[in-house]
């Protein structure tokens, strides 16, 4: 058996934390676990709960005589190109030396969700036989990433994935009422929900499947507000193709149907756009066995052995 044919990978989102031990040459999970997020709990008791995970899915691995040399989380934040989160929409992760404190369990990289994610479909997914792809995950957030030659793009600082979040203002010009947001707001699986009135975006989904009026309506507008953004997108950055992933990306039927139609109808039609528009071919797991990917792109790990102290945030060495 290969020595370094398996990683750890864990996806750190808004919803879930969701774990696996990865075959690094197919992207087959050998093993697999999930616990809830509850991100309302915090960023101490968010790393608590990933860090009890590395360790199971670590001796899960044993058991199964796999050997396992690195670890890698790819959370729903911003991460720089040194691996730290700098951002706290959710995953208050801020301030925390992440990839330290989970190197107790195995050397580790960490990287954004959306990055791992794109990383997996470029290596076994619906980015395979493209030279550059943007990849697109939708899910309790809206973010994505340009992939060039297999390789997502970090930009400057780590934070070339925010495509949804800018403040949009706009007045009517009949009445001069404001209206403001973000895209996400609207396009994301809460934000179908709020819209809908019952939620989670699964029941939004299911609705518009048995042709309710306004389950229909609440999905056309989100993908229309969010098909623009990605029309822009495809026009500005000329890709082979758009892959659309994550837990509601990834959902078959109205949603990802109604998104393929809103991005044509708003490309530049200039010139013929034959661009693909395909859905991720590897669903929800795609984040999890990016992250273990990534760990082949990084040349030195942070893997110095920690004890970390969840509550107040203090390390010390155990070496």
């Amino acid at each position: 058996m290969q020595a370094d044919r398996h990683a750890l990978g864990i996806d750190v989102g808004g919803t879930k934390i969701a774990g696996g031990i990865v075959d690094l040459t197919s992207g087959a999970l050998a093993a697999r676990r999930q616990v809830p997020t509850d991100y309302g709990r915090g960023g101490a008791a968010i790393l608590a709960d990933t860090l009890a995970l590395a360790r199971d899915l670590r001796a899960e691995a044993g058991r199964l005589g796999l050997p396992v040399k690195a670890l890698g989380v790819g959370v729903a934040e911003l991460v720089d190109r040194k691996g730290r989160v700098f951002s706290d929409h959710r995953i208050r992760w801020t301030g925390l030396d992440v990839a330290e404190a989970l190197g107790a369990v195995l050397p580790c990289v960490v990287t954004a969700d959306v990055r791992a994610a794109a990383l997996a479909e470029a290596r076994f997914g619906a980015g395979r036989g493209f030279a550059d792809f943007y990849f697109v995950t939708i899910g309790t957030g809206v973010s994505g990433t340009l992939v060039l030659d297999g390789v997502p793009y970090q930009g400057s600082r780590g934070a070339a994935l925010v495509i949804a979040n800018s403040a949009n203002r706009h007045v009517c010009p009949d009445c001069g009422h404001v209206s403001a947001g973000m895209v996400e707001d609207v396009a994301s699986g809460p934000g179908l929900a709020a819209a809908y009135g019952v939620g989670p975006a699964e029941v939004v989904l299911a609705a518009a499947r048995r042709g309710d009026a306004d389950a229909i309506r609440v999905i056309t507008h989100a993908t229309g507000e969010l098909g623009r953004v990605l029309a822009l997108l495809a026009d500005g950055l000329d890709p082979e193709a758009i892959v659309i992933g994550g837990g509601l990306g990834s959902a078959p039927g109205p949603y990802f149907d109604s998104l393929a139609t809103a991005i044509r109808a708003s490309l530049w039609d200039g010139v013929d756009h034959p661009m693909p528009i395909l859905q991720a071919a590897l669903g929800q797991d795609a984040g999890l066995i990016g992250a273990a990917c990534a760990t082949l792109q990084q040349p030195e790990p942070a893997h110095r052995p920690v004890h970390l102290n969840i509550d107040n945030r203090e390390k010390t060495d155990v070496t």
